[in-house]
């Protein structure tokens, strides 16, 4: 029979728990279907749309910026192999955006350099965050998830005035 110290068996029953513990926290997090504050899924509002059928699919077909309240707006844009629709966006300074993105081809990412906004756009998903642009200036919106042979050529301008 295996004699073990009494320090041992404590350490050994602190450690075992332990990892119980992470890994139950962790399984819960990954199943759990909640959705708000603390939810680590998918930057999706769970729409699906037909990628093949984007253009023709509202609020898909009419791709730009619309002002939806009092300094609020939608964004609605479709990516495609190198490019985003519309291209080139003025916001105003503190407008809250809220942001729809959708892809056509491939899987692409939605990037506003020098700022938090970043989602990864999946075709047949409609994806969704909101950002409030509080400083003026010119920001760079660039997929940063490699999506083919031209995807270095894949970017546009954001001009918050």
């Amino acid at each position: 029979m295996l004699h073990m110290h009494k320090f041992e068996k404590i350490w050994m029953i602190v450690g075992v728990i332990t990892l119980i513990s992470f890994l139950t926290i962790v399984g819960v997090q990954a199943f759990s279907k909640a959705e708000g504050e603390g939810h680590h899924g998918a930057p999706s509002d769970m729409t699906l749309v037909d990628p093949e059928t984007v253009t023709e699919t509202a609020p898909f077909n009419e791709p730009g910026l619309k002002q939806i309240g009092e300094n609020e707006y939608e964004l609605v844009m479709v990516l495609q192999s190198y490019g985003f629709t519309p291209g080139d966006i003025e916001i105003p300074q503190g407008a809250t955006v809220h942001i729809k993105a959708t892809s056509i081809d491939v899987v692409h990412g939605f990037e506003i350099a020098g700022t938090s906004a970043n989602m990864m756009v999946t075709p047949g998903h409609v994806n969704s965050m909101t950002y409030t642009f509080d400083k003026k200036g010119s920001f760079l919106i660039l997929c940063n998830e490699y999506c083919g042979t031209g995807h270095h050529f894949m970017s546009t301008n954001l001009e918050v005035i």
